[in-house]
């Protein structure tokens, strides 16, 4: 909820609640919690359409493109928890398939060998590791410096090729 960072322009302040009421008209929820137990938060994700977070049109490596949803921020309340975050990511990606999103852009940093995770996931909550993300797919669409765009494109199903028993059985009858 605290991260305001995306919504403005350098330099200009935003009133979050208003904000938050023109999002969630034209787009819906823009965030997932990870409850635990019924009650015990243990993380959160903002994300939405790239055009309601301005800043990422100024970012290096940027701008997002105009259909895809950014995810921007990505809170874990317990660093001893990494899985959180790749829950939190795996729901996005569930959301934005079942709205029929194309593709799934957010920011990555590509850091030094031996970072901790403490530094990679906790200090850094807007900007997340690209190793990390191009496990789930992404692939980065621009780099400036260690700053890239990661893209996740989000296709259809794609026919399956003959399969490997129907090649056996074919195999098996010559």
């Amino acid at each position: 909820v605290d991260c305001v960072f995306w919504q403005s322009p350098r330099g200009r302040e935003i009133d979050k609640a208003a904000w938050t009421e023109r999002i969630e008209e034209d787009w819906g929820a823009w965030g997932t919690l990870y409850v635990r137990d019924g009650d015990r938060l243990l993380g959160s994700i903002q994300y939405g359409p790239a055009r309601f977070f301005p800043r990422a049109y100024e970012l290096p490596a940027g701008p997002p493109s105009d259909d895809a949803v950014l995810v921007t921020c990505a809170y874990l309340v317990d660093a001893s928890s990494p899985w959180v975050m790749q829950s939190l990511f795996l729901a996005v990606i569930g959301e934005a398939r079942s709205r029929n999103v194309r593709l799934i852009e957010t920011f990555g940093y590509r850091y030094a060998d031996g970072q901790s995770s403490f530094e990679r996931f906790q200090v850094h909550r807007t900007v997340f590791p690209s190793d990390f993300l191009h496990d789930f797919g992404f692939y980065t669409a621009r780099a400036d410096g260690r700053v890239e765009l990661a893209r996740l494109e989000l296709g259809g199903l794609v026919p399956a090729q003959e399969s490997v028993l129907e090649r056996a059985k074919q195999k098996a009858a010559e």
